[in-house]
């Protein structure tokens, strides 16, 4: 089976993306499902059921995103099985991007928005640092300039990235990124993989419920901000 990450911020288009892409894929890559992981709602799984692809639904609730991802997404490859698919595409909105969901030997791709601003690439961490594919959406609605600028600034971000350009009303681009998708590499299981990239080791009192503010409500792995000398 191939699994895929795909992630990026809320609202990019990865939802579009996916579903412009798989169309195209349809009879040569096998059955092909979604794991849609979001952080508190998602309607996205009524739109990949619509589109009559297998689809489950993690909310992360309370927990950390990013954490809950990685504690479910080796399950979820055991859903798939069940479902015999093919192609299995982990998508992941609400990850922080301090964070990456990109896994060793597993095709992972970050999706961004041109409109996002040129500078928003070195902003993006390890999820789009060490993606193997950046899918640069909305560049239609930016101007020519804009778009170079931007596409310039992902790939000095991740010089070993591809970059696809993609418009997900027409579904310019998907017939590239299908390409690559069909091409990931296949797995049997994810337990013993590796993230690409670790996860915060923090653990302060407000992961754990505390909501009081001040240094006696604050144990654990706490980092305080530097303000130089403030008699100056």
């Amino acid at each position: 089976m191939r699994v895929i990450t795909v992630s990026g911020p809320p609202s990019v288009g990865k939802t579009s993306v996916v579903l412009k892409t798989v169309a195209g894929l349809a009879g040569r890559a096998g059955p092909i499902g979604v794991v849609k992981f979001d952080s508190l709602s998602t309607s996205d799984d009524a739109i990949y059921a619509k589109a009559g692809l297998p689809v489950v639904t993690g909310l992360a609730g309370g927990l950390c995103p990013d954490h809950f991802f990685v504690s479910n997404i080796d399950d979820c490859l055991t859903w798939a099985k069940k479902k015999e698919l093919g192609v299995l595409i982990a998508e992941s909105a609400g990850l922080c991007n301090r964070c990456s969901p990109h896994i060793q030997g597993i095709l992972g791709i970050c999706v961004v928005d041109a409109l996002s601003g040129i500078h928003t690439p070195r902003k993006i961490g390890p999820m789009l640092k060490f993606a193997d594919i950046v899918v640069i959406t909305k560049g239609d609605i930016v101007s020519q300039a804009e778009r170079e600028v931007f596409a310039f600034n992902v790939q000095t971000a991740n010089p070993n990235a591809i970059v696809v350009s993609f418009n997900g009303l027409t579904g310019q681009g998907a017939a590239e990124l299908g390409f690559h998708l069909a091409q990931a590499p296949m797995v049997e299981g994810l337990e013993g993989s590796r993230l690409r990239f670790p996860m915060p080791s923090a653990v302060c009192p407000y992961c754990i419920g505390e909501t009081l503010i001040g240094p006696d409500h604050q144990r654990g792995n706490v980092r305080k901000m530097s303000f130089g000398d403030i008699a100056q």
